[in-house]
């Protein structure tokens, strides 16, 4: 901030009017500004019934600084916050189990990827129970209760030191004010924009989090620099099909583009490749076979429509894909690029190779 000349006010920001904000912090003052941009994230949601005590009934944001590991971890949701903690505190030694009212983890991203985590981090001896709604959670002491009633209607207790409730985060938009700058929410707490991310008032902008669409960091940046360029008098443009979804499991699993069950729901045809991250020699020689690389084509134009990787750096190998999309390159396209051996990238041509014409070489 000090390199690029930024002034730094620490406190609590409120609108005062659609040109002030006033920041409470050690000492209270008022800024007036030409252009503002709303950028407050977002925080942990809390169950009516399973509220926060901050010590053993805990969010994501004290599950990073716990005192202990704990003995038994239970936790509530198997999405991405759930998951990636919870694999976390199995790999230091923790007995975990995931508590997930919906039938599958991950249930926002591709269906098969669901499937292999779920079966990946069972095999390091984290338990799943779907399909259960908890109804319940209480504190006694150092062990935490969790009721719930399963998919059969049957009530289930789990017992814990620790339970994690990981079921999704809210804009962070309490005692900002917004009401007196004249911009509006939805239901969520959400500020409403348009496509150039501007609110009701032109020249208050919101970004990341406090906005609609998926809550990623690097959604966000991308946002806060299409927001700098339109306020310095340029074009900019963000294309959210192509922000990448990332899960930093191990192994990790990444996402762009569409889904199979998107495309099945739209009635678009479309081709599917997959490549097993066993059949690959960089995985087998890493120790790290579980996953796969899925590549979704256009049925009559071969354009590359979605990707979906389960496996060791899926963060990083999505990107290839991501780039393709962008150019609008066709599952051939990413087949014929000569990709080097031996490398974890080589099962993304594998799965162009088998999106195309079921021509995979090393399956």
């Amino acid at each position: 901030m000090n390199k690029n000349k930024v002034t730094v006010l620490k406190g609590l920001g409120s609108f005062v009017d659609a040109h002030t904000v006033k920041v409470s912090g050690a000492e209270e003052l008022t800024v007036k500004a030409k252009h503002i941009i709303v950028a407050t994230g977002s925080t942990p949601i809390e169950l009516p019934f399973a509220k926060f005590d901050g010590e053993r009934i805990i969010s994501s944001t004290e599950a990073l600084s716990l005192p202990e590991v704990p003995k038994r971890l239970v936790v509530i949701g198997g999405g991405v916050i759930g998951l990636e903690l919870g694999s976390v505190y199995k790999r230091l030694g923790s007995e975990v189990t995931v508590v997930e009212f919906a039938d599958s983890i991950l249930a926002t991203m591709d269906g098969s990827i669901g499937k292999e985590m779920q079966r990946v981090l069972r095999k390091t001896g984290m338990t799943f129970h779907l399909g259960t709604k908890v109804e319940g959670v209480e504190r006694h002491g150092d062990v935490v209760k969790v009721k719930a009633t399963d998919k059969k209607g049957n009530a289930v207790e789990f017992e814990a030191d620790y339970c994690l409730v990981a079921v999704g985060r809210k804009a962070n938009t309490a005692g900002l004010n917004y009401q007196a700058a004249g911009i509006t929410a939805d239901d969520r707490g959400r500020l409403d924009v348009n496509d150039h991310l501007q609110t009701s008032q032109p020249h208050i902008y919101a970004i990341g989090d406090v906005v609609r669409g998926a809550m990623l960091a690097h959604k966000a940046e991308e946002e806060g620099v299409v927001v700098a360029e339109q306020i310095a008098g340029q074009k900019p443009h963000i294309d959210y099909n192509l922000v990448p979804g990332i899960v930093y499991t191990w192994p990790e699993a990444a996402s762009v583009g569409q889904t199979e069950e998107q495309l099945k729901a739209s009635g678009r045809g479309y081709k599917v490749g997959n490549f097993p991250m066993r059949a690959l020699g960089r995985s087998r020689a890493s120790g790290d076979t579980d996953g796969f690389v899925k590549v979704l084509a256009d049925a009559s134009t071969d354009e590359v429509l979605g990707a979906h990787i389960v496996g060791a750096r899926a963060a990083d190998l999505i990107m290839e894909l991501a780039v393709a999309m962008e150019y609008r390159a066709s599952a051939e396209d990413v087949a014929r690029i000569c990709h080097g051996h031996p490398t974890y990238t080589e099962a993304i041509k594998e799965a162009a190779l088998d999106a195309t014409a079921k021509r995979a070489i090393h399956m």
